[in-house]
């Protein structure tokens, strides 16, 4: 099977991730995509720029510190907060199969253009999914009022070398499964870890899975 290559205008249905998942085929992302990511990016950094204003969750605090300011020094150090702790979740690990789906249903909201977050942010989740590095997410813990925070805080986590990866069918750490791939850790700028976390991806990637798996067992029960 070719390379997928994602599109925003062009729709990704259940037949098409049927056939994608089944035969393995690498995804890259469009010209389309990527120039939509970056004028998103460079957006956001012309408002920042030499500008007082305050942007929730960009350069304040979360919830009812909504009206702290952050210092530009300290935002990098808030989106690392962000991911960390949130990443709580427990009971037993989603399986590998599901998380992959995560992967590609991340990369597919990202690559709209409207998150903000930087091209190699996006890229390297893509590079998780073409080499089958998948991160150890957490069946319990996510309490879903805007996304699913606890699940997406996992997928994040070896992005900047924290957390697990399923590699070769063994669970290592993020570290070293980028030290393996020759990868540095990132480090997320302004708005990174806010568009990570917020998503349906771990309720979508397991209605997907579902889906998928339940046409298999009603074709064969027939």
């Amino acid at each position: 099977m070719p390379n997928l290559t994602l599109t925003p205008s062009q729709a990704l249905d259940l037949d098409a991730l049927a056939v994608l998942l089944k035969h393995g085929a690498q995804v890259e992302l469009s010209i389309e995509a990527r120039e939509r990511i970056n004028h998103c990016r460079q957006y956001l950094d012309a408002k920042l720029a030499g500008n007082d204003q305050l942007f929730y969750g960009i350069n304040t605090g979360f919830g009812s510190l909504c009206n702290i300011g952050i210092s530009d020094e300290d935002i990098a150090q808030l989106q690392y907060n962000l991911v960390t702790s949130h990443a709580v979740g427990t009971g037993d690990a989603v399986p590998p199969e599901v998380v992959r789906i995560m992967l590609l249903l991340k990369v597919r909201s990202l690559s709209y253009g409207y998150s903000a977050v930087r091209e190699t942010v996006v890229q390297r989740l893509l590079d998780f999914y073409n080499h089958n590095l998948f991160p150890v997410v957490f069946e319990l813990g996510s309490l879903g009022a805007s996304g699913d925070l606890a699940p997406l805080a996992h997928l994040s986590l070896p992005l900047i070398g924290l957390g697990e990866c399923w590699y070769e069918g063994k669970r290592i750490t993020g570290a070293e499964m980028l030290q393996k791939n020759g990868w540095t850790p990132l480090q997320f700028q302004a708005k990174e870890a806010l568009a990570l976390l917020n998503g349906t991806q771990f309720s979508t990637a397991y209605a997907v899975w579902s889906l998928m798996e339940g046409r298999r067992l009603s074709r064969i029960a027939h």
